[in-house]
C-alpha cells in the first residue's frame, strides 16, 4: 500500500513540473520535431536501460510475435496522441491541458470495465462514483474559475485538439494494460517512445521541417532532449507502470489531481495565483480523489 502511495504522490508532483515543460516547448518548436527530438532521446536512454536490466524481455518479443504488431500499434497510437496534444498545448496552456485529462475519465472507466475484469470490481464501489463525481465537479471549478485562455479565438482550437488526443489516450491505455501482462513497463515505453520518434523523424525528414532544428541554439536544443527524456520517465514509463500495476481507473483519478500540482508549480515559477475559487475547487478534487481510492479489503 505505501509502495503504491509513493508512486502516485511522485507521479502527479513529477507531472506538476512536466506540462509546464511540454508548454514551454511546444512554443519554441515545431510539434513534429519536438516530438521527433523528444521521443528519441527517452527511448534511447530506455533502450539502454531495458538492454542491461531486462534483456530477457526481448526475447518474449521474439517468441510472441504478436507482442511486436502491439508494440507498433502503441507507436502508432502515441504518435497521434501526442500530435494532437502538443498542438492543443500551443493554443492553449499546460494547466488546461492537464485538466483535459478529466474529460478521458468517464471514457476511459467505461472501457476498462469493459474489457477487464479488475477494472470492473473497482467501478462497483459506491465511494468509487461519489469520490469521482466530487474530483470532475472540483477540477471543473478550478478550471473555469481560473482559466483566462478562454478569451483566446484560439482557445477552442486547441480544445478540440486536446479532446482528440484524450479520445486516443483512452485506446492506448488499454493496449498498455493488454501488452503488461507480458513485458515490463520500461521495455514497453521504450518500444513505444522509438518508434513513435522514428515515424516523427521520418515526417520531419520527408516535410523538410528537419532543417529548423538547425536554426535553434545548442542550449535549447538540449533542453529539448532533456525533457524529452524528463517526459518519457514522467508522462510514459511512470504512467504505464501505474496502468499495469493498479489500473487504468487509478490512472484516471491520478489525472484529476495533476492540474494541481500544475497550478502549483505554475505559480512558484510563472507568479500564477489561484483565486479562492479555485482554491475551494482544489479542495474538492483532493477529497473526492481520496475517497474514490480508497479501497476496500482484498481490493486490488
Amino acid at each position: 500500500m505505501n509502495n503504491k502511495n509513493t508512486m502516485r504522490i511522485l507521479y502527479i508532483i513529477l507531472m506538476g513540473f512536466g506540462l509546464p515543460i511540454m508548454r514551454f516547448m511546444s512554443i519554441h518548436f515545431d510539434t513534429i520535431n519536438n516530438n521527433a527530438v523528444r521521443f528519441l532521446s527517452g527511448g534511447f536512454v530506455f533502450i539502454l536501460i531495458s538492454i542491461f536490466k531486462f534483456n530477457g524481455e526481448f526475447e518474449k518479443i521474439k517468441e510472441e510475435p504478436i507482442l511486436s504488431f502491439k508494440l507498433l500499434l502503441l507507436g502508432f497510437l502515441m504518435t497521434g496522441n501526442m500530435y494532437f496534444y502538443m498542438n492543443g498545448l500551443r493554443y492553449t496552456s499546460a494547466l488546461t491541458g492537464s485538466i483535459f485529462g478529466i474529460l478521458a475519465m468517464p471514457l476511459a472507466v467505461v472501457m476498462a470495465a469493459l474489457f477487464y475484469r479488475d477494472e470492473r470490481g473497482r467501478v462497483k464501489q459506491v465511494n468509487f462514483y461519489i469520490g469521482s463525481i466530487l474530483a470532475v465537479i472540483g477540477s471543473l471549478i478550478f478550471v473555469f474559475y481560473g482559466n483566462k485562455n478562454g478569451e483566446s479565438s484560439d482557445f477552442l482550437k486547441g480544445a478540440l485538439l486536446l479532446g482528440i488526443a484524450i479520445l486516443i489516450q483512452s485506446f492506448q491505455n488499454l493496449v498498455v494494460k493488454n501488452v503488461g501482462k507480458k513485458l515490463h513497463s520500461i521495455v514497453i515505453s521504450a518500444s513505444t517512445a522509438t518508434l513513435s520518434g522514428i515515424m516523427y523523424l521520418s515526417i520531419a525528414i520527408q516535410s523538410g521541417k528537419i532543417t529548423q532544428l538547425s536554426e535553434v541554439g545548442i542550449g535549447l536544443l538540449a533542453g529539448l532532449a532533456l525533457a524529452g527524456i524528463y517526459g518519457m520517465l514522467t508522462g510514459m514509463l511512470m504512467a504505464f507502470y501505474i496502468v499495469q500495476k493498479q489500473g487504468v481507473v487509478v490512472f484516471n483519478i491520478l489525472q484529476l489531481i495533476v492540474p494541481l500540482s500544475t497550478a502549483v508549480v505554475g505559480y512558484f515559477t510563472l507568479g500564477e495565483a489561484i483565486n479562492l475559487i479555485q482554491g475551494v475547487g482544489a479542495v474538492i478534487v483532493v477529497l473526492g480523489c481520496i475517497f474514490a481510492l480508497k479501497e476496500r479489503k482484498n481490493n486490488v
